[in-house]
């Protein structure tokens, strides 16, 4: 038996590609059972294997879509996770609008410390002649 035989890295190649999709169909079936919203990047995430892998799979996308229709047509309400990111999201707003504030003091300083620079040059250059 060769070891290039391509015959055995095909069927190699076969069985690696059911392991993975059976990880994937495993991981997106805890998902589904927890509740969680399903996306391609958290299956993707929890069953160890890339985003454009899973966008290769059919059923895996068709299972995934069905999932997400499932979960919006039962009205879902909003749970404590999306509230926490709704409150998270107001933190960094504010936080945000805080470094904003903090930029146009600095800017005005800034600005202020350059025209007084422009201010000794030109008096420099007034003192010396130059024009």
């Amino acid at each position: 038996m060769l070891a290039d035989n391509p015959r055995h890295l095909a069927e190699h190649a076969r069985q690696r590609h059911d392991q993975t999709l059976h990880r994937a169909q495993q991981a997106l079936a805890e998902l589904a059972d927890a509740g969680e919203q399903v996306t391609v990047a958290q299956l993707a995430n929890r069953a160890g294997v890339s985003r454009s892998w899973i966008y290769t799979q059919p059923a895996l996308r068709d299972r995934i879509r069905q999932l997400q229709q499932h979960r919006a047509s039962a009205g879902f309400v909003r749970d404590t996770a999306t509230r926490a990111t709704d409150d998270s999201l107001r933190q960094r707003l504010a936080l945000a609008h805080e470094r904003i504030n903090q930029l146009r003091t600095e800017n005005q300083q800034l600005r202020d410390a350059l025209a007084h620079a422009h201010g000794q040059l030109r008096a420099a250059r007034l003192s010396t002649g130059d024009r």
